[in-house]
């Protein structure tokens, strides 16, 4: 079944393709992608599970619409979203499951953050994205934002055995679907350089999994150590082949983790 919500009746409701039967599982995407770079994963594991994957505001088929904070973008992808289910969060997406957690945890049974961290701009003794990183690739977005978007995923990529071949797939997704709304690109960049949720992480009950690639040069593989101090009763994995994407470098691993993961008794 693929629709999209209440088009007809609200402009701005947001894109959502929904497959299979099962638990619910909502798959989120990163920064200046969309919901097509899911569709290798959301092929495995609707096999298992009814998976949700939605364009968020501003990127895909759901570009004319907008955001202007982190409760604005979760209050919008909240509106259609399952009443109940794991949230999947990769890079920019793991930060908002993550607020969704922390803030409608009625609305989420686990969650799994996927090449993401609860800061992700750098501040010693955190690891993370150089602050003038971020604001090169802001300043660069006014100029040319199809340039920096594709830059963005050769940085993705960069580092994994199969980074030609990842970068390829990343950008035959993208293009598949509308290009994002600028706005929401510069919204989105605000919140990767200000968001810490680092001190709010004890507030988490849930069953939480953190995925990471030990090759990533945008969330350094030693932020998973860092994490478990801040979230011991958390899980986590490192794919020791994967950059920022692990979810396509090492597609039957990654889906063998989230089906495990998900399949443990939640009173564990």
């Amino acid at each position: 079944m693929e629709k999209v919500a209440q088009t007809e009746i609200n402009a701005k409701a947001l894109y959502w393709h929904t497959v299979g039967e099962g638990e619910d599982l909502v798959l989120i995407h990163g920064w200046g992608m969309n919901g097509a770079v899911w569709q290798q994963t959301v092929d495995a594991l609707s096999q298992h599970y009814c998976v949700h994957v939605v364009d968020l505001p501003g990127f895909g088929h759901s570009h004319q619409s907008n955001f202007v904070n982190m409760d604005d973008l979760a209050q919008q992808v909240l509106t259609d979203a399952p009443h109940k289910a794991t949230w999947l969060g990769w890079s920019l997406g793991g930060l908002l499951a993550t607020h969704i957690a922390l803030n409608y945890p009625q609305r989420v049974n686990k969650l799994i953050t996927v090449a993401s961290s609860p800061k992700f701009a750098a501040e010693r003794p955190w690891r993370g994205i150089q602050p003038n990183v971020l604001t090169a690739f802001t300043e660069q977005l006014v100029e040319d934002f199809q340039l920096t978007i594709e830059r963005f995923m050769a940085l993705q990529a960069m580092g994994s055995p199969s980074a030609r071949h990842d970068v390829k797939q990343l950008k035959k997704a993208v293009l598949s679907r509308p290009t994002p709304n600028p706005s929401a690109l510069l919204a989105g960049l605000q919140l990767l350089a200000d968001i810490d949720y680092r001190a709010e992480l004890e507030n988490l009950t849930l069953p939480v999994l953190r995925l990471y690639g030990r090759l990533d040069g945008l969330v350094p593989v030693k932020v998973a150590s860092d994490v478990d101090r801040l979230l011991p009763r958390s899980n986590q994995y490192v794919f020791a082949e994967s950059s920022h994407a692990p979810f396509m470098t090492e597609l039957e691993s990654f889906c063998q983790q989230v089906k495990q993961f998900i399949s443990d008794d939640l009173s564990q």
